[in-house]
């Protein structure tokens, strides 16, 4: 299962996965989008994926367990789940910061995949090579000025990648930066900056087959970059 799988890094890891044998669950909040990344993964003749719609700053309780309900009728286990969807909110100070926006985006990074994790981790337990992963970021590790939220939720998302793999046995757990890559996310955040000179999301795929495959085996509570 990938989230934010509409576009960006995660379009490209479901069709990564899928090349290498993976039924893909898709998930995100626009159909459309969803729709496209998995005629492209019909296009490359890779096993047929799934896909989950869902809102993460509106969907309750119930809608996550729906999507695991559905999985466990469907496929009977989850072998990994990459957590990718996130929002950055905007850059600014703390001072300045809204309390609306922050309460956003601590929800969509943080809040939103331990609720999700919670709902999937009896699916994943019943795999026999489980990988869970985090996406982090480099102001995950060291606080940045104006990065605001999105700082933070990515302090929890390390924090919160720990702590489960401390308690799970048998089940990898880790997290993963992608660093700097030509995504809409970046470019937000850098509107000058030429994408010319970032990687794209195929270069750094490398890392994510690593951690969500087996030759990770065995390696769980790490934070892995990309670059």
């Amino acid at each position: 299962m990938i989230t934010g799988a509409g576009d960006g890094i995660g379009a490209e890891a479901a069709r990564a996965c899928a090349r290498f044998g993976a039924t893909v669950i898709l998930v995100g909040r626009t159909q459309k989008k969803l729709e496209a990344v998995y005629d492209a993964i019909a296009k490359d003749g890779c096993p047929e994926p799934g896909i989950a719609v869902i809102d993460f700053a509106k969907a309750q309780g119930d809608d996550y367990q729906a999507i695991a309900d559905a999985l466990a009728e469907q496929f009977g286990r989850l072998d990994g789940l990459l957590h990718n969807a996130g929002i950055l909110g905007y850059l600014a100070p703390i001072e300045h910061y809204e309390v609306s926006k922050w309460m956003e985006v601590m929800h969509v990074n943080l809040t939103a995949p331990y609720i999700l994790t919670q709902a999937l981790l009896p699916l994943l337990r019943r795999s026999s090579d489980p990988s869970i992963v985090f996406t982090s970021s480099g102001v995950g590790r060291t606080g940045r000025a104006l990065w605001g939220a999105y700082a933070v939720s990515k302090f929890g998302t390390e924090g919160f990648m720990q702590v489960l793999a401390d308690e799970l046995d048998n089940m990898r757990v880790n997290c993963i930066n992608p660093g700097k890559t030509r995504t809409a996310m970046r470019r937000a955040a850098y509107p000058a900056e030429d994408p010319a000179t970032l990687k794209t999301a195929a270069d750094i795929m490398p890392t994510y087959l690593y951690l969500l495959g087996p030759d990770s085996q065995g390696v769980t509570g790490k934070s892995l970059d990309c670059q």
